[in-house]
Parts: C-alpha cells; sequence; structure tokens
C-alpha cells in the first residue's frame, strides 16, 4: 500500500493500484472513496504502507495510525499472517497555533503513550485469515464476510480506533477494504517431524480488549463480568497426511482451546512500594452478580467451564483461594467444575513432575471435553465441548506451565487420532519435537507475561527444558526484580497507553490529567536518599576519601549517612502514593477502593484461616 501526502489530504492506495483508495481530508478529517491519486506536483510525501490501523482524536485533532513495518511470522492455509513491527502516528491538522504550551506538552505526552503501547511488538493481523477467531468459532461464521465484521469483538484490538472505517462501511462496503484488524497476543508456527511424518505445530494467543491493563493496575472482574489479563490460547496441528510435502496447506485440522483470567471476584493489590502489594477483596454478592455475567458469556462461547486454580493455600494468597471457591459455590452451576491444585505446595522443591497429578485428575473431563478436528474431505468430525479456565494470581507463570503440560496432554491424543503417535505412543521427552513443543510455548509465556508485568515468564525453564533448574530460578529472581521496578515506577505510563489506544479515556482538550503537586519535603526525598545512599557506600567502600579520623568519628558518620537513608526509606513507604508510578488516564485501585480501606481492615489470611476451602 502507499500514503500520498498533499498540503490538503491524504490518499491511500491499495496494492492493487486500480482498485479505489481511500482518500483524508486534512481539514475536518472527512472520508471519502477517489479513483485518482494526487499529481506529482501536489505530493508532498509518498511512503509505503502496511494497513490502516485507524484514527484517534487528540487535543490538535484527529492523527491517522498506519503500519510502516511488518514481518511474516507463518503462513496457514496459504494467508500469510504479519507481525507489526513499526507505526507511524500522522497528524491530520498542520495548524497547531491554537494550542497553549501546556496543551502542546499534554499532546506530546499523548502521542509518546501511543508510540509506546505501538511498540510492544504483539500486534499480528492478516489479509486472509481471522486471527482473532479459533478454528471452531469460524464455522460458526460467515466466511464470505470482510474480516472485519468477522472478527470476535473480544480480541479486536483497534476496534476503538477503526470506528470512523466502520461506521463508513456500514453505509459502503468499500470502505472495508481499508479496515485491519489487529490482534493483541502472540502467533508461532513450526514444522515439525515425528516418526518421519510432517505437521505443522502453532499456538495462537488471543488477549481481550476488555479490562485491558498492567499487571497492578488491572485485577479481577468489573459490573460487565470483563476480567483482567484474560487470554486465549488454541494450539494447532496442521497435517496433510502420510507422505506430505512442504509447504503445508492443513488438510487436516487440530485445534484445542484454553483460557486464563485473572480470578472472578472484585479485588486488587495496591502498589506501596512493597515487594508484595496490600490486598483487598470486595463483597461477595456483588462479585457473584458479576461472575455470572462472566461465566455466561464463557458457557455461551465454549460450553461447560473446567476452572482450574493454583493459587496457594497459605499465606496472603488464601483468601483469594477462598473467595474464588465462595463465589463458584454461590453460582450453584452444575456447568463449572472447580478444581483447586497448590501448585507451589505440590511442586515444592523442584518436584515439577507432581504437575501429572493435576493432569491425572483431569483425564475424564479432558477425554469428555475432546478437541476440534475438520478433514478438507469430511468435514468437521470432532468439536471441543469445553474449556479448561486456568488462573494463578497473575495468570502468568503457574498458569502457563500448566497450561502446556494439559496441552501436551491432548497434543498426545491429537497425534495418535491422526496416526502420527500409534495407539500406545507417548511423546518422548527427548525428541526434538518435544524440544519445538516446549521452545513455543516458552515464548508463549514470555509473550502474554510482558504484556501484563512487563518482563518475561517465570518458571520458563521447566517449560524450555521439562526441568526446574537452578540456573532458572536465579532468572526468575532477576525478572521478579525487574517486575518490582516496573510495577512501582513505570506501569503507571503503560496503563495509560491501554486506556488511551482502547478507548477507555478520551481526550478533553480543557483539562490536563497529567499535572500532579507534589510537596516540596515529598519532592527532596529521592535525592536526600540518593545522597545518603551514595555517601554510605563511600565510608564503607573508600573511607581514606574522608581524610584520616578516629573510629568514633567514622562510626558517626556511617551512623548518620544510615539514619538519613532509613529515615528517608520510612518516609517514601509512608507516602508511598506519591513515589509510585500512577496512571493518569483512568482511576488507580488506590483511589477506587480508599473508602473501603479506610472503613474496615483488609482481607489478610490470618482472618480467613478458619475457613475452609469448598
Amino acid at each position: 500500500m502507499k500514503l500520498y501526502t498533499t498540503k490538503s489530504s491524504f490518499v491511500v492506495e491499495q496494492d492493487d493500484s486500480n482498485a479505489h483508495k481511500l482518500l483524508i481530508n486534512r481539514q475536518g478529517g472527512a472520508i471519502q472513496l477517489t479513483q485518482s491519486v494526487p499529481n506529482v506536483a501536489d505530493q508532498l510525501a509518498t511512503s509505503l504502507i502496511h494497513g490502516v490501523a485507524g484514527f484517534i482524536q487528540l487535543q490538535a485533532g484527529e492523527y491517522l495510525i498506519v503500519i510502516t513495518g511488518s514481518e511474516s511470522v507463518c503462513a496457514i492455509q496459504g494467508n500469510q499472517i504479519y507481525r507489526a513491527t513499526a507505526f507511524e502516528i500522522v497528524p491530520l491538522a498542520q495548524d497547531v497555533s491554537h494550542l497553549s504550551s501546556k496543551q502542546e506538552r499534554d499532546e506530546r505526552t499523548y502521542i509518546a503513550l501511543l508510540q509506546q503501547h505501538l511498540k510492544s511488538g504483539a500486534l499480528y493481523y492478516s489479509r486472509g485469515f481471522d486471527v482473532t477467531n479459533a478454528f471452531q468459532r469460524q464455522d460458526d461464521v460467515d466466511d464470505k464476510e470482510p474480516l472485519w465484521k468477522r472478527a470476535d469483538e473480544r480480541f479486536y484490538w483497534n476496534k476503538f480506533i477503526s470506528t470512523k472505517l466502520m461506521d463508513q462501511a456500514k453505509r459502503d462496503s468499500k470502505f472495508g477494504d481499508f479496515i485491519l484488524p489487529l490482534l493483541q497476543g502472540f502467533i508461532e508456527l513450526k514444522v515439525c517431524r515425528i516418526n518421519e511424518e510432517v505437521f505443522a505445530l502453532g499456538l495462537i494467543t488471543r488477549r481481550s480488549r476488555h479490562r485491558p491493563g498492567t499487571r497492578y493496575f488491572s485485577r479481577g472482574i468489573d459490573a460487565q463480568g470483563h476480567v483482567s489479563n484474560y487470554v486465549e490460547t488454541e494450539q494447532l496441528i496442521l497435517y496433510d497426511g502420510p507422505d506430505a510435502k512442504l509447504p503445508l496447506v492443513g488438510k487436516q485440522v487440530l485445534s484445542y482451546v484454553q483460557t486464563r483470567g485473572s480470578i472472578p471476584v472484585y479485588w486488587a493489590q495496591i502498589i506501596n512500594l512493597k515487594y508484595t502489594p496490600r490486598l483487598w477483596i470486595g463483597d461477595s454478592k456483588k462479585s457473584a452478580a458479576s461472575a455470572r455475567i462472566h461465566f455466561d458469556e464463557q458457557l455461551s462461547i465454549y460450553g461447560p467451564q473446567i476452572l482450574v486454580n493454583l493459587v496457594n493455600t497459605k499465606g496472603y494468597e488464601l483468601p483469594m483461594a477462598q473467595a474464588y471457591a465462595n463465589v463458584v459455590k454461590q453460582l450453584n452451576d452444575p456447568r463449572l467444575h472447580y478444581t483447586h491444585f497448590d501448585f507451589h505446595k505440590e511442586c515444592s522443591k523442584m518436584r515439577w513432575h507432581r504437575i501429572q497429578l493435576l493432569v491425572a485428575e483431569l483425564k475424564d473431563e479432558l477425554v469428555k471435553q475432546g478437541y476440534y478436528y475438520r478433514n478438507s474431505v469430511g468435514g468437521t468430525t470432532k468439536k471441543q465441548t469445553s474449556v479448561v479456565r486456568t488462573n494463578c494470581m497473575d495468570c502468568l507463570d503457574r498458569t502457563n506451565v500448566v497450561q502446556s503440560s494439559l496441552a501436551k496432554w491432548v497434543l498426545t491424543e491429537q497425534l495418535r487420532a491422526v496416526k502420527v503417535l500409534g495407539p500406545n505412543d507417548e511423546l518422548n521427552n527427548s525428541s526434538n519435537f518435544m524440544g519445538t513443543f516446549r521452545s513455543v510455548w516458552a515464548d508463549n509465556a514470555d509473550r502474554v507475561s510482558c504484556m501484563y508485568s512487563g518482563t518475561g515468564a517465570l518458571k520458563t525453564d521447566f517449560t524450555r527444558t521439562g526441568q526446574r533448574t537452578k540456573a532458572g530460578a536465579l532468572q526468575d529472581l532477576s525478572n521478579s526484580i525487574t517486575r518490582y521496578v516496573k510495577n512501582n515506577f513505570m506501569d503507571g505510563t503503560r496503563q495509560d497507553g491501554y486506556d488511551l489506544f482502547l478507548g477507555n479515556y478520551h481526550v478533553n482538550a480543557t483539562t490536563t490529567p497529567f499535572q500532579v503537586d507534589k510537596p516540596l519535603r515529598v519532592r527532596a526525598v529521592p535525592p536526600v536518599l540518593g545522597f545518603a545512599l551514595v555517601m554510605l557506600l563511600l565510608h564503607l567502600l573508600r573511607p581514606a576519601l574522608f581524610g584520616p579520623r578516629s573510629m568514633v568519628s567514622y562510626m558517626t558518620a556511617l551512623v548518620f549517612w544510615l539514619s538519613i537513608l532509613v529515615s528517608a526509606l520510612k518516609f517514601s513507604l509512608r507516602h508511598s502514593n506519591y513515589f509510585v508510578s500512577l496512571p493518569h488516564l483512568s482511576t488507580p485501585p488506590r483511589a477506587t477502593y480508599e473508602g473501603d480501606l479506610s472503613s474496615k481492615p483488609l482481607v489478610t489470611a490470618s482472618k480467613v484461616a478458619s475457613t475452609s476451602l469448598q
């Protein structure tokens, strides 16, 4: 595609130069179709683009967001799938003299938030394959409809900024040629061999655009039944039968879908500079009402729910385990099959083989559940009748380990069904194929984790190698420290990027959300703390810098700088809301639950230790 720029308009030309073009008026933002491109003399610039992501309104006016870089990640049934690698945010308006200096600063901040969000590297698209719908759902939609109409609205990441084009396409379908649904998630497809048989193994992970955000600013459920970090992962097998040749066309498609999502109750962890933030749990009746909405949607899409809860049965996670069990008990729905597996207890001391205890416990449900199977000759012969919904606290690390274990069990059944494996054959853990399988699932874990927590996943050494290692534990420590820093000091702006791009916040030209007034004593703490730390380290490591002196004066100096450091740290913890990075475009959990926190004590493990799990 090409983007032509003139003083008065933009023109988007499709790859087929004879097809209609999109004309965008720079003065008022009106869009229309045209058959011609601007005269060469009128062109200010011509650039190659890969697609139109949409339009967004900021203070200076509308901006056009286009994809300027992409890479092919795989092909499914002849349809190329791409990952968007670069975007450009193009202003329609040329005259911004009406903006005040404060508005100009805000405008730069808005654009920086959008750029940061778009640089995530996790946006995928295809012009011929519906990346938002699992294969089983694709059977239920009209494949003659354009992709934007078929797209699952939960995973249509740029739906908000596509609204302008979609409204026009409802009146004139030709506008639909410029609408390109984007998926935030992960897509990978690998060609594999087992017993000389060739097939493709793939994962497609779809992240919901509802209740999106970062780890500590998006938890639990909302009144519409949407849960944080909701993700659908589809494992694919594309097989052309014996003696297949590359490239594979996918004559036989086998699919298995799992979901993950935050515990569907009202809860939050409010960042306060501590490694484990305070836990708040809302009213159980309100949680049950919203959970009913959530599961009604899940049941209508996937069928019965096999709920696997992996949180701890002691410590600060215990109240969450009990809250979830209590909500399921209140719902009293036979279609909800609840299982609690204390991952850290069962797999402690690197006994990760014990995950098979959970797989064995769920075996009957997995057999009953089945999987999707379609043969291009005979049509769809099997459908998945339910779904496993797995969660831990973040729905990242423990969740991914368990999902990959369940996927391996189902994959074995699928490969036996198409006779790649014999009736009693098992997947060899030391085989090249299992190395590929583990690598794909570990890459998926890192991508989902980066989107939510800001770092790669923990426990991926087990996913990649099948074993828990000391090196992996050290890497987990590094990631945990990085998570702490990002969650406390960087995630506020990441959350703002989500809310701006997805339309949860609408820019108001008369107000600024970014101005935060901090008392002088608060502003003074970081430099004082930093200086005290430097002086303390110099006294400990390079005492000669301060000249000869007695032991008493040396110890006095150490105590002095240590006391300054401790006092600054205590002040920071006491007034943590001034020091952590809070979002500006949405209400952070601290404000949302402040009334609850001041009127009643926080839920803690000790207060509910006597309550048994149901």
